[in-house]
């Protein structure tokens, strides 16, 4: 008998689950604070870490949960949104948890979720927490969802806090200004514990206002970036008494960023000594990721990215230029919600001709007419499906393809000739 019970259609959970995603995204922490009550408060079991920020917050959680584990400490990673599979959202000792245990747990969530009206985000933080505590973790890395006072996560008590950036993004929840943001992103820290950041200057006070223990980059953080082109960076991290020195694959100068303030926060819990292990071991699909173009007559290759927002975008611009790329053919589809204007404002110079696409699973996604209008001056093509923009881009040595993460979720496993699950995608 499976914890679910003998009669419980475990695929028609993750089908419930995935319908709540279009009742959209209900800040707060009251009905997660009851749900994680009603499994018995899973969270107390394992020390938390939340990574919060605009861009960047994914891999610099992936590179702390890598350095943790090199560490020998049992870590588990949360992210969101997964790409392909539900359970990639849940990782163990560098491992996502099988499928069957993920459908399990959510099982026993269904009926409390169901009972307190817990939110599509707000049953996966809780799964997560269960699944965690179950499988023995240690400390669990957990990336912060939308904001950071109101998120779902952060009705966990984090011994360490990130942030990573704050830039303009869902502005309709967080507010127009980058200091807006950066008040709902800095309620994740706690007053008199350790924190890192690599906010602008002009925040940091917002964030002090917090009374976290703050390390900020270009202040207590200083950082070296030494270009390795495609295999990423050699970074030089020096911090209040102690300097290392460490390679991460994460390409780009953000990417190096990144790893230096996940190298900072491991640094803070005690795990310095793993540093250069854990860094060289991340592995962080999709974004700033490259693939071979599938059934290429020129052995092509695709670099995916999830720039969704004019900073990620710049950033990509930039790691491409740093790479020697001045004009390469752009796939590119983004949800109706974006600033699209601002990510082809980056993107188009770099781009030799665009082919419009969408995620066919996200009932987000802008029609791919509707985009052209923003890549003005730059040869542009339609193409209804992910599968035949690939198409366009076969002959290509290189090709990039980003946007919307559901496009670069859909995009991989035709890449990779794997199966992807089928459901609509919303967060």
């Amino acid at each position: 008998m499976s914890p679910a019970g003998p009669d419980r259609n475990i695929p028609a959970d993750l089908d419930w689950l995935f319908a709540r995603q279009r009742f959209g995204v209900h800040p707060g922490l009251g009905r997660v604070r009851d749900l994680l009550a009603g499994l018995g408060d899973p969270q107390q079991h394992f020390r938390t870490v939340l990574v919060g920020g605009t861009n960047g917050k994914g891999s610099t959680a992936a590179t702390l949960a890598s350095i943790l584990t090199a560490a020998n400490t049992r870590a588990a990673l949360f992210t969101s949104p997964h790409l392909t599979h539900f359970a990639e959202r849940f990782v163990v000792a560098g491992q996502p948890l099988p499928q069957p245990v993920v459908l399990q747990a959510l099982a026993r969530v269904r009926p409390v979720a169901e009972q307190v009206g817990a939110s599509f985000f707000e049953i996966v933080t809780a799964l997560g927490c269960l699944l965690f505590a179950e499988a023995g973790a240690e400390v669990a890395v957990m990336e912060v969802g939308l904001g950071g006072r109101l998120d779902a996560t952060n009705v966990l008590d984090p011994v360490l806090s990130v942030i990573t950036n704050v830039a303009l993004d869902h502005t309709a929840f967080l507010g127009e200004t980058h200091q807006a943001i950066a008040r709902e992103k800095a309620g994740i820290l706690r007053q008199g514990r350790p924190a890192v950041t690599g906010v602008a200057p002009e925040l940091w006070p917002i964030l002090h206002a917090t009374g976290a223990d703050l390390w900020a980059l270009r202040r207590e953080l200083a950082v070296q970036v030494r270009p390795l082109g495609w295999e990423g960076s050699e970074v030089t991290l020096s911090v209040p008494g102690d300097q290392l020195t460490f390679r991460t694959p994460l390409l780009g100068l953000h990417g190096a960023q990144n790893a230096a303030l996940a190298a900072a926060a491991a640094l803070r819990l005690g795990a310095g000594g793993a540093v250069q292990a854990g860094t060289a071991a991340v592995q962080w699909p999709g974004r700033m990721e490259v693939l071979p173009l599938a059934d290429s007559p020129v052995q092509g290759r695709i670099l995916l990215d999830g720039a969704h927002n004019p900073a990620g975008a710049q950033a990509l611009a930039a790691a491409l230029r740093g790479l020697g790329v001045s004009s390469v053919p752009l796939i590119f589809g983004a949800a109706e919600d974006k600033d699209i204007g601002g990510v082809a404002t980056a993107l188009a110079p770099l781009a030799s001709r665009v082919i419009l696409t969408r995620a066919v699973l996200s009932p987000r996604a802008a029609d791919p007419a509707h985009l052209a209008a923003h890549f003005s001056g730059v040869p542009v093509t339609l193409a209804p499906t992910p599968q035949e923009a690939l198409a366009q881009v076969q002959a290509e040595a290189l090709a990039v393809a980003c946007g919307s993460l559901y496009l670069i979720g859909e995009l991989r496993p035709l890449l990779l000739r794997q199966a992807a699950e089928t459901r609509e995608r919303w967060q």
